[in-house]
């Protein structure tokens, strides 16, 4: 079938006996052109099927309005929360998005941004794979002078603007609590640690075991993926233990939760004989029994600190050198799965 053949801003002035321009400035909503006449041409050009060309246009404006977003995951709420901070502040400014999603590949993160380099978005918003181990792939965007900018999974010493929370206090802060609680043997269960949120958050547990005079244990850090399967199988290793701990800090809320009901299967009692802390704040946490202890994880600052940064460096209202590091705040919510010392009261 012959496709129909689309309608013109002439056929429009043909039909209502104006110049091109005329119809040209009322769809724009010019107020050169008044107010009814404005009217008339718009319902005009609803009534006879006409689209505006955005993509010619902005080929002529050397700009696409639209921005890409590269996330390592789509089914945790922090990444929900972050994608709905960016989105509320990138529709209201009159960007689209397009997203691109790297399933935890190095592989797959390095294509997708070539990809959206090769859509011509105007900027970037980025999170990097667990295994990424360098930003070349990233080096066009510079080279072509589009910006992009990274949260929550970043190279904390690469010359990119980044958006993280301080991971080294929120694993201070969860493993000092449980220390705080009588819990002198304390397991991490966590993701790969060449990744800075990781090895971050690692790094504050080792930190607030040193200062109580507690030795770190080597086998009391299970490393993995943080996915259901391996909360289970680290809920076993920590099963067969002996001793067992007597506190853990699961820096994923989903991973705690499924850590959680395999303990109580086999009679384990949270938080009297293991205390856990959690990563995030999702609702999950409130759901649960006993509700969990975590780490409020700011998804949606986040995304609307990225955005908005972006959008100011898009409209020249700042740049990318005035944006290095920017650190929002994280705080410990605590809830019943940790507080081991009201139980021994």
């Amino acid at each position: 079938m012959k496709k129909k053949q689309d309608v013109t801003i002439y056929d429009i002035a043909k039909k209502l006996k104006v110049s091109p321009s005329t119809v040209s400035r009322a769809l724009k909503d010019n107020p050169l052109v008044s107010k009814t006449t404005r009217k008339k041409i718009q319902s005009t050009a609803k009534e006879m099927g006409f689209q505006l060309n955005t993509f010619a246009s902005n080929l002529r404006k050397q700009k696409t309005s639209t921005i890409g977003v590269v996330m390592h995951e789509l089914r945790s709420t922090f990444m929900t929360q972050v994608l709905s901070g960016i989105e509320g502040v990138t529709n209201k400014a009159g960007y689209d998005l397009i997203i691109a999603h790297s399933s935890e590949s190095y592989e797959k993160e390095v294509s997708n941004v070539e990809n959206l380099f090769n859509r011509r978005v105007d900027g970037l918003i980025a999170a990097l794979a667990f295994e990424t181990p360098n930003l070349d792939h990233y080096k066009i965007y510079k080279e072509k002078g589009i910006p992009v900018i990274f949260y929550d999974r970043v190279i904390e010493h690469s010359d990119y603007p980044k958006i993280i929370t301080n991971n080294f206090k929120s694993g201070y802060d969860a493993t000092q609590h449980l220390i705080n609680q009588g819990c002198s043997r304390i397991a991490l269960i966590t993701a790969s640690l060449a990744r800075n949120v990781y090895s971050e958050r690692h790094r504050g547990y080792l930190a607030a075991l040193e200062e109580a005079g507690i030795k770190p244990q080597e086998e009391l850090v299970l490393v993995k993926d943080l996915s259901e399967a391996w909360a289970r199988a680290a809920a076993q290793k920590v099963i067969q233990m002996n001793p067992r701990p007597d506190g853990v800090f699961i820096t994923n809320d989903f991973s705690a939760v499924v850590f959680m009901q395999t303990l109580t299967k086999h009679g384990i009692r949270i938080p009297e004989d293991i205390a856990i802390v959690g990563f995030n704040n999702d609702p999950i946490c409130r759901l649960v029994t006993p509700q969990l202890s975590t780490i409020n994880y700011p998804g949606e600052a986040m995304g609307k600190t990225a955005a908005n940064h972006l959008i100011n460096i898009l409209e020249g209202k700042s740049s990318l050198s005035e944006i290095n590091t920017i650190t929002l705040k994280s705080d410990l919510i605590i809830r019943a799965s940790s507080l081991k010392a009201e139980c021994k009261k």
